[in-house]
Order: C-alpha cells, then sequence, then structure tokens
C-alpha cells in the first residue's frame, strides 16, 4: 500500500486500486463468471440468494483456478489485512451482474449489521469492477468516514433507500479493485444504462467471526486437496475454531452491490 492508500482507507473507509487487477485477470475473470452463467442457468446464485434484476453467483472459490487466485492478490489481501489484522480469512466469493435498466437501488447498509467491537473492525468487502463503474450503471454509494460512527443506517436514517447528504459514488474502470471497510455505510444504485454491469464480492472477515458461506462445507474435496498452504489458512479450512463458529452456516444475510 502506498501511504496516500492507507490514509484514504483509514480516513474514508475505502479505497479503489486502479488496474489492480492487471488486464489478463481482468478478462479471465470475466470469461469465467460468464461461462458459469451459461452453464448454471436458472440455478445461478442458488447457494447464496437470487434476486429481480440481477444475475448472481456465488461460491466460487469452488468454481474455478482463477477465484482462488484472486482473493490472495497481494495487493488487495495487503488492504484487506489493514483493516481486519493479518489473521483475516475469506468469508464469501459472489459475483453479481446489474441488468439493464434495473429500477431500484438498495439501502444504504454495513455488511453483516456490524458494527466494531472491543477488539475493532471485522469485516471488510472488495468490490471487483468487472466493468466500468459509472454514475449511471448501478456504482456503489458510499459515505466517506461512516466505519468510525459506530452506528447502522438504520438506527439513524429515517429512510436508509434515500440519498445521504455526504454519500458519494465509487467510480472507476474496469479492471479496479474496491477495498472497504465493510462497517462503512454504502449501497448499490441503480443501473440506468442499455448495458448490464458485472461486478465480483471477495467479502473477508476476522479470524474469530463466523464465516458468511462456510468454505469448509462448500468446497469439493478435490478442490480443497489441491489448495496451497497459503488458501488452506485463508480460507480458514484447517481451524478448528472457524469450524466451531461456522458448522452451522451455510449462508448469512447479506448485500452484493
Amino acid at each position: 500500500m502506498t501511504t496516500a492508500e492507507r490514509e484514504r482507507l483509514d480516513r474514508d473507509g475505502y479505497v479503489v486500486l486502479e488496474g489492480a487487477m492487471g488486464t489478463a485477470l481482468l478478462w479471465e475473470l470475466r470469461d469465467a463468471i460468464f461461462a458459469r452463467f451459461d452453464s448454471e442457468g436458472a440455478q445461478a446464485g442458488q447457494e447464496f440468494k437470487t434476486e429481480a434484476n440481477a444475475q448472481r453467483l456465488a461460491n466460487l472459490v469452488n468454481k474455478g483456478e482463477v477465484f482462488r487466485r484472486a482473493i490472495a492478490l497481494p495487493r488487495m489481501l495487503e488492504c484487506v489485512r489493514h483493516v481486519l489484522g493479518r489473521d483475516a480469512k475469506l468469508s464469501s466469493l459472489n459475483a453479481r451482474s446489474a441488468d439493464p435498466h434495473s429500477a431500484d437501488g438498495q439501502p444504504m447498509h454495513v455488511d453483516m449489521g456490524a458494527i466494531p467491537d472491543d477488539k475493532g473492525y471485522w469485516v471488510c468487502n472488495t468490490v471487483w469492477l468487472l466493468d466500468d463503474f459509472t454514475p449511471e450503471n448501478g456504482a456503489t454509494r458510499v459515505v466517506p468516514g461512516s466505519h468510525r460512527w459506530g452506528k447502522k443506517p438504520q438506527d439513524v436514517m429515517a429512510d436508509p433507500m434515500a440519498p445521504h447528504p455526504e454519500e458519494t459514488l465509487v467510480l472507476g474502470p474496469a479492471g479496479s479493485i474496491c477495498v472497504m471497510n465493510a462497517h462503512t455505510w454504502h449501497g448499490g444504485t441503480a443501473n440506468r444504462t442499455d448495458h448490464p454491469r458485472l461486478a465480483m464480492h471477495a467479502f473477508y472477515c476476522r479470524r474469530d467471526k463466523p464465516q458468511q458461506q462456510y468454505q469448509k462445507n462448500l468446497l469439493d474435496a478435490d478442490v480443497q486437496a489441491a489448495l496451497s498452504p497459503e488458501l488452506r489458512d485463508l480460507l480458514a479450512i484447517d481451524d478448528p475454531l472457524n469450524d466451531e463458529l461456522s458448522a452451522n452456516v451455510v449462508v448469512r444475510s447479506g448485500f452484493m452491490k
């Protein structure tokens, strides 16, 4: 991380890493996701949730080597660990394509309804811009600095769907990654264009919290057997505490932007 990136993440609660994927990884991810949309058809996203006006995919760690490579991307992971500490683990990996002319955005929220505890921050999300994020195509809105307020928007705002006076949009070219302290107030906006808008979401949590999607329970045996030691640790495959925390978890509620 540069000093400016570190300061932005601390002050505003998010930072956009332009070009962080590189061209090759960007197109590998796009191709892999579109192939899964085609192969899964109407079942796409069922492991997590489905929604009107968007296509979703879930459990992507189990669905290709490119996804397993992505979750350990060093530049991105350094930012995540700046928020959560060195023992951060992947909580879930999903994708969402917002349909053209989707009518509604999302309410302002914090991921997992999370409020920082006595140990500090415990959720961090990364939004992988697989298309350009523009003011018209459903970019994420965010309230800079709100991660330090220790409050949920629904407890303060009369209408979390309404614009917040301090909100701004996360914008950037395809290939960028937005790393967001997920205690920061944020929400997706409507795609008002003629084209879908694709993003991937690698969501991380602190080691002492349950995963949103219990990775050990979701990954095929052959995928688990082939994992590197780094990935086994990042996915908490051999962590008895994670088993205890997450054993009854299939999915937990959450938004994808």
